[in-house]
């Protein structure tokens, strides 16, 4: 069944017939969108573990469910990389079905808390939805709803209800597979091989599994809580993971082979930080938005109360406005940070995070030093940072990201600055691929696959940042879908339903 066939066979359900004639659209579409609680402004700050987004209720859930017009060519589901089927989630929220939602959802999701809370919903499946496209309003906050039917999941567990996570399949029953990387890519390839049957050993190079979003997200975007949630039902599945195992260093993809691995998936993400290559990088004080969330998202509450007055009014500028940078920011300012300042070469209206992230960002007090580029860091005689020297930038013509090109003025000014965290991209470690000298990468070390995310060599797929470059949790949950699609059709000339294609 195609995914139209299946769009309207799901809309034809008498039920589905009946919720929309329940309520006219015309109706339906009058009604604001429900915005969501957040914490207060005072614990937001004195809180690095508490998340700032609370979440919806019951009833808001079923209010802003009742949004969705339930279109017959749902443009929402075209810019959802992994390809769930929206509108028969959310025409469920609205019968408060919540269990049966999630289970749709996690059909084609294996990180529905996850996708929920740092998916950039209104680049992708909010800008298909027809209220911003033709009706000119805010779309059905679709991130939200998922969020909570997970939530609603996690918190009913207890008492027994909880969505089916078992097998759809026994078609690779028997056989053996590799999942090089914890990180959403191998995530989402682990839970749709394992659902297919498939023994899964994910080998992960840290001691904690997540990828970047253990490392590279803080708690009060994304509780490490949600993580291990999600985590555990991989291991439902029979997932087994193995941790402090760097591949092509402790065990090679050959010997991995060697040990009946029929299949491998390459997600190791980038993990090298770029920086700009100025005067004074090397001053005490500059760090990269890596090493910096790595450290305070990894340490105890206790462990952080130990780090407050190191920096404790202190002067922090953080160089980037993609989401890391933002989580940069805000995490200098849970810290005590005296000032906070995001300096970013384009203006507002270019930076690549998510809108929440900025409105958040401006809420909790960072200030914006945009169309501004570093030039130099400058330090005392002792090799510490004291300030940087900025240059004015102007808007020219479209690069190839079809973003206005950021042109130097020739003016400058200077900031005073105790520590500089730059985030400007990540370059892929090399430990993999020149172990792997036959494997096909590009001039950046991003591993080169086909359209069906296969790499130069027979039965080892790869997806993600290693592939992309720096990208978005949801794309890289795309392409391990699609890569373990491919790499099933090719063991067994199967094709899944559901499978991402």
């Amino acid at each position: 069944m195609t995914k139209q066939e299946l769009i309207k066979e799901r809309r034809s359900l008498d039920w589905r017939v009946e919720l929309r004639k329940s309520l006219p659209n015309k109706t339906r579409s009058q009604q604001e969108r429900t915005s969501m609680a957040e914490l207060p402004m005072v614990e937001r700050l004195n809180s690095f573990h508490s998340e700032v987004a609370l979440g919806y209720t019951r009833e808001e859930a079923m209010a802003e469910a009742r949004r969705c017009l339930d279109c017959p060519n749902p443009g929402c589901m075209e810019g959802c990389p992994v390809g769930i089927h929206i509108p028969s989630f959310i025409k469920l929220i609205e019968r408060g079905e919540m269990l049966k939602a999630v289970e749709i959802i996690r059909q084609t999701s294996s990180l529905p808390a996850v996708c929920g809370r740092v998916c950039p919903q209104e680049k992708q499946c909010e800008s298909g939805c027809i209220y911003p496209v033709s009706l000119k309003k805010q779309a059905v906050s679709i991130g939200a709803l998922e969020r909570y039917v997970a939530d609603y999941e996690r918190a009913h567990r207890a008492s027994g209800e909880e969505a089916s996570s078992s097998k759809v399949s026994e078609a690779g029953a028997g056989r053996r597979i590799a999942v090089v990387g914890s990180g959403p890519a191998g995530i989402s390839f682990a839970s749709d091989m394992a659902k297919w049957g498939y023994e899964v050993t994910v080998f992960e190079a840290a001691d904690q599994l997540g990828g970047v979003l253990r490392y590279g997200i803080p708690e009060f975007v994304l509780p490490n809580a949600i993580i291990e949630d999600e985590l555990d039902k991989l291991r439902a599945l029979g997932v087994r993971f193995v941790t402090n195992t760097t591949v092509g260093k402790d065990v090679t993809c050959e010997e991995l082979q060697a040990q009946g691995f029929e299949g491998i998936f390459l997600g190791t993400g980038v993990g090298i930080a770029n920086y700009m290559n100025i005067p004074g990088e090397d001053l005490v004080g500059v760090y990269t938005a890596s090493e910096y969330l790595a450290h305070y998202n990894m340490l105890t509450p206790e462990e952080l109360s130990e780090e407050l007055p190191r920096i404790s009014g202190k002067r922090v500028a953080v160089i980037g406005a993609g989401n890391t940078a933002i989580d940069a920011v805000r995490t200098a300012l849970r810290l005590g940070a005296k000032e906070v300042s995001i300096v970013y070469r384009r203006s507002e209206e270019e930076m690549p995070a998510r809108a929440d992230e900025i409105k958040h960002a401006h809420e909790e007090g960072a200030k914006f030093f945009t169309l501004h580029n570093p030039v130099e860091y400058l330090g005392d005689e002792g090799g510490k940072l004291t300030a940087m020297r900025l240059e004015r930038m102007e808007l020219g013509e479209p690069d190839d990201s079809g973003r206005r090109r950021p042109v130097p003025t020739g003016e400058h000014i200077m900031l005073p600055v105790d520590e500089v965290i730059i985030c400007i991209g990540y370059s892929a470690s090399t430990e993999l691929t020149e172990s792997m000298p036959q494997l096909e990468t590009n001039k950046w070390g991003n591993i080169l696959v086909d359209e069906a995310k296969k790499t130069s060599l027979e039965l080892i797929y790869a997806g993600g940042d290693i592939v992309r470059g720096a990208a978005t949790v949801i794309l890289a949950m795309g392409d391990g879908r699609k890569a373990a699609a491919s790499l099933h059709e090719r063991l067994t000339g199967r094709i899944e339903e559901n499978a991402l294609r």
